[in-house]
């Protein structure tokens, strides 16, 4: 089984916020989108705001950050991952409000080998804790072409998605006792930097400069989500067409995708990980249908 369809499902959310919000559906120009916050020249927007691209050499690698900030929605990005002999690079996308107290929502793409395949890495922070880490190989080659990676976020779940695929669901169970993220706004940052003593393998293999520069390009992105605004006061108007938001959960046929991706292309879960865990595993491993 090679390719898969996306997500299908849509549903209705009425939801009051006391934030100052509106919704906006971006459409990938990333002169109007998009702050390149580091790196001088080794990031660039290109082919009039289409593209972008980070590179990384010896000196500093490079990022950019989104210039509205969200609480809820759906972030998709496409992206094509550094080739050739990547180790010890690490391509991150995540939404995340910083600070010490920081909500976060993590996709980091680790470098191999040439030929080896990339480790996608998910994590979830909530009030500055995260140690929620689930690891996956692709089963296609990400620097060949660009590829759609997503984020849906909303008040009942969190879905990680490649190419519609879901690969990953964190479930709100607060009223479980279980932290989610769900006040703070985020914006959507990327990097490309070099992490050669833990990315790849453990540390065991290290970034070869002489590949160097290193670079990934974005394409199309998109954010059909709630932004931190004064003109509005409330997300409702998001809900009122039901064209204008993904899914709140997963179909049965979703679902079906998801446990194909973790049956065959998981290579890590903290929820299996007893070992670290000796005094028992965290509350939301128990409680989630997803872990």
């Amino acid at each position: 089984m090679t390719t898969l369809m996306g997500v299908s499902a849509s549903c209705r959310l009425i939801i009051s916020l006391s934030l100052t919000l509106f919704f906006i559906a971006s459409a990938a120009n990333f002169h109007d989108d998009i702050d390149i916050t580091w790196g001088d020249h080794r990031a660039k927007i290109l082919n009039k705001g289409k593209m972008l691209s980070l590179s990384l050499d010896q000196v500093s690698g490079s990022g950019f950050q989104s210039k509205a900030e969200y609480l809820f929605g759906r972030i998709d990005m496409q992206i094509k991952l550094v080739s050739g002999n990547s180790a010890g690079t690490v391509t991150a996308y995540y939404l995340s409000s910083l600070g010490l107290n920081h909500d976060e929502i993590d996709f980091e793409f680790l470098g191999n080998l040439s030929g080896e395949p990339y480790t996608v890495h998910t994590n979830v922070y909530t009030q500055g804790k995260g140690d929620r880490e689930q690891q996956f190989h692709l089963w296609f080659d990400p620097t060949k072409h660009f590829h759609t990676y997503s984020i849906v976020w909303n008040p009942q779940s969190i879905i990680f998605l490649v190419d519609n695929i879901p690969v990953r669901v964190f479930e709100n169970n607060e009223a479980r006792g279980v932290p989610f993220p769900q006040s703070q706004p985020m914006r959507v940052y990327s990097s490309l930097w070099s992490a050669d003593q833990w990315a790849t393998r453990g540390g065991l293999e290290k970034t070869n400069w002489s590949c160097a520069p290193f670079k990934a390009y974005y394409s199309n992105f998109k954010a059909a989500a709630c932004t931190v605004s004064a003109s509005s006061s409330s997300c409702a108007s998001l809900y009122n067409n039901e064209t204008n938001w993904e899914t709140l959960g997963l179909d049965a046929d979703s679902r079906r995708r998801l446990r194909w991706v973790q049956k065959y292309y998981m290579i890590y879960n903290y929820c299996k990980d007893y070992k670290r865990f000796p005094q028992g595993r965290p509350r939301e491993c128990r409680l989630s249908r997803f872990l």
